[in-house]
């Protein structure tokens, strides 16, 4: 199971906790992440990735084991700690105004 932890308006949308734990069939890549939290959540479709292209929101973010995964490519491999569950990927939504 992979932990995911999800900014509060996403947690209010899907209905879940701090964490959701998501099972992930093959290797843990962040598509395949997000793919399951889709999958489990179908409320979040839209809101990490445009569903067309499957591109990154602008303002969200990915973070785990204190490194930013926002941008590394969709399909590269999640450290071993987070393919575990022993480290959450969390999801941030970056802040912009002005």
């Amino acid at each position: 199971m992979i932990r995911v932890v999800l900014p509060y308006h996403l947690r209010t949308l899907a209905g879940v906790g701090r964490e959701a734990a998501l099972p992930v069939d093959g290797p843990a890549t962040l598509n395949a992440v997000l793919d399951a939290l889709e999958a489990q959540y179908p409320m979040l479709r839209g809101t990490l990735r445009d569903p067309v292209t499957q591109q990154r929101r602008s303002l969200i973010r990915f973070f785990a084991i204190g490194r930013d995964f926002s941008h590394q490519p969709a399909d590269a491999p999640l450290p071993d700690a987070v393919a575990r569950g022993a480290e959450p990927l969390m999801i941030v939504g970056a802040i912009a105004g002005g």
